[in-house]
């Protein structure tokens, strides 16, 4: 069974950064397309990043230029590199293995996440 583990949340204050890693128990990982998705309090989950196999990204615009996602191909783990943060920013943090055709589907059942919060 697909596990996705995600860590590396926390607390930080606006302006600040943090890391997040997501390992996956997933076969031929290498050879998957990522996507790290968010979903705050009361909000439907959204699209925050994409990453191919080949490294292609692709980002949400509200994310563009702070946000920098990337994969470890021996890992078998994709990380998201979010700096500048902001209130608004602050959400539970999902990754899945994601199918990017004209919409982005994500493939597999969903990890614990890991708690983002900024505060002001």
């Amino acid at each position: 069974q697909v596990q996705f583990v995600e860590s590396g949340g926390g607390l930080v204050q606006a302006g600040g950064s943090l890391r997040l890693s997501c390992a996956a128990s997933l076969s031929r990982f290498s050879i998957n397309a990522m996507g790290w998705y968010r979903q705050a309090p009361d909000k439907q989950r959204e699209l925050v990043a994409t990453i191919t196999s080949s490294g292609t990204t692709n980002y949400a615009g509200s994310v563009k230029g702070r946000f920098t996602i990337s994969r470890d191909n021996v890992k078998n783990t994709v990380y998201l590199q979010m700096n500048s943060l902001k209130p608004e920013d602050t959400a539970v943090y999902y990754c899945n293995a994601v199918m990017i055709t004209v919409t982005t589907t994500p493939l597999r059942s969903w990890g614990q996440g890991t708690q983002v919060t900024v505060s002001s």
